[in-house]
């Protein structure tokens, strides 16, 4: 980052943040890309693209952009966002297609198609790519744009054993985040077509994403892609293995099938999320919830195989505690 070459990214001269999001076009197999400082931008300004005054998305009644991007959906694009229930981020067709609005002064107009890949509050859950190509032909037949939160949609790719260009191939766009499994400091890139992103390029000015010297985050971005990106699939196998250490554990309620990529979701019944982080604190382990009774835990290439391990033996002594 130091050493980065730099320019005025605010006249599109910063050749480091132009390298990176050249390249990140090219991997995901599209026209454009744009980085913003977060994914919450990322998304918010994708779905401005799509979406506007009095319009609904529809979406995972789970999103990350229902529950946690402030109500922005609301603020910036001035839409809404319809929730649909679902186990594990796919939400049933006929659900979808029950949930498109009628023709009429009085409906908000359906105004695009939101997933999430990989899943935050349903574990990690990844789609998979037939689903994914069934629900871009309902956008298609109802006429709507099909946006992708892809915060972690490095996972999602090592998951489905396939490269970027084909699991954005069915999305008008995307955002892509550099700061969780790449593990870079800073950004998001919200990548589609050319024409989409000039428009994005206004939507993020305006909401104050418009950097100078950015090509110092960018390198780490740079950076992330060519030491971070191969090593992914480790933080998958030690997910499974601390996944399969907790269901050996009595008192711990776990779906190891449900760990697909490097999150794993977990709830010990008998304690309360609160009695669960004090213990793990007290004995040198952070941990929160991602909703009410279920905790998460999340892998990097900053975590090996003896924090795992440790990890999980705090979690045992913690539920033995509890008895």
């Amino acid at each position: 980052m130091a050493r980065a070459h730099v320019g005025d990214d605010v006249y599109s001269e910063d050749p480091t943040l132009n390298e990176l999001q050249d390249r990140i076009a090219a991997l995901f197999g599209k026209e454009a890309a744009l980085f913003v400082p977060s994914g919450t931008m990322g998304n918010q300004i994708c779905l401005a693209l799509h979406a506007g005054t009095g319009e609904e998305i529809i979406a995972d009644a789970d999103a990350h952009i229902f529950h946690y991007e402030n109500a922005a959906t609301s603020v910036v694009a001035r839409a809404q966002i319809r929730g649909i229930r679902s186990e594990a981020g796919e939400m049933p067709l006929a659900d979808v297609m029950e949930a498109v609005r009628p023709v009429a002064y009085y409906y908000p107009r359906t105004a695009c198609i939101a997933v999430e890949n990989s899943h935050n509050r349903h574990g990690g859950t990844v789609l998979s790519m037939g689903y994914v190509r069934q629900l871009r032909s309902v956008a298609d037949e109802i006429g709507v744009p099909f946006h992708c939160d892809g915060a972690r949609i490095w996972n999602a790719c090592v998951a489905v054993g396939e490269p970027a260009a084909v699991v954005a191939e069915p999305y008008d766009s995307i955002s892509v985040c550099l700061s969780k499994g790449l593990g870079a400091p800073v950004g998001s890139l919200i990548v589609s077509t050319r024409e989409r992103v000039e428009r994005a390029r206004r939507w993020r000015k305006m909401l104050g994403g418009g950097m100078r010297q950015a090509g110092i985050l960018a390198a780490a971005g740079l950076y992330a892609l060519d030491s971070i990106l191969p090593r992914i699939p480790l933080d998958h196998e030690r997910a499974r293995a601390f996944a399969e250490r907790l269901a050996s554990i009595e008192g711990v309620d776990i779906d190891t099938g449900r760990v697909q990529t490097n999150i794993v979701a977990f709830r010990i019944p008998a304690m309360s999320d609160a009695e669960i982080m004090v213990g793990c604190a007290e004995r040198g382990l952070r941990i929160a919830p991602i909703k009410s009774g279920t905790m998460r835990a999340v892998f990097h290439h900053q975590v090996g195989e003896a924090a795992a391990e440790t990890a999980a033996a705090v979690i045992a002594d913690v539920v033995a505690g509890s008895r």
